[in-house]
């Protein structure tokens, strides 16, 4: 199946909300720990959820650079997707800044429904490209 196209302004979106859910993400870092841990949590919360968001990908994945670092089917990636989006906005509403948690978790809902044409692709993308034609890793 042929990588569905996306938006430019719906890139823009998913690259803000991208953006979004880190900040979240060090946010509550920060909020929960003190001390020296702070600075620590509040720096490797957004790192981690960065480097596995950019490193696990389906191969001509449209929404990317279509480079996939490691491989992995659709279904995983949306997986990914949706706790890295999530997980900023749990994260802002456990750090108590509701407001934003329901403003962003509506953000992400709209961002998917006008890429429904990529999630039905990610879907569609099993990923035996990444297993190998024997079906074993």
């Amino acid at each position: 199946m042929t990588p569905p196209t996306m938006a430019g302004w719906n890139l823009a979106l998913r690259f803000g909300l991208e953006l979004g859910a880190l900040a979240g993400m060090g946010f509550a870092a920060w909020t929960f720990t003190s001390g020296p841990a702070r600075w620590v949590a509040a720096t490797l919360a957004p790192v981690t959820a960065a480097i596995i968001w950019g490193v696990f990908n389906v191969l001509d994945d449209p929404s990317r650079s279509g480079a996939a670092p490691v491989e992995v089917s659709g279904w995983v990636r949306l997986a990914i997707e949706l706790l890295v989006l999530g997980g900023g906005a749990a994260a802002f509403a456990f750090a108590g800044r509701r407001n934003i948690a329901i403003a962003f978790a509506l953000l992400i809902v709209f961002h998917y429904a006008a890429s429904s044409n990529r999630i039905e692709w990610l879907i569609q993308s099993d990923g035996d490209s990444a297993i190998g034609s024997s079906g074993s890793l």
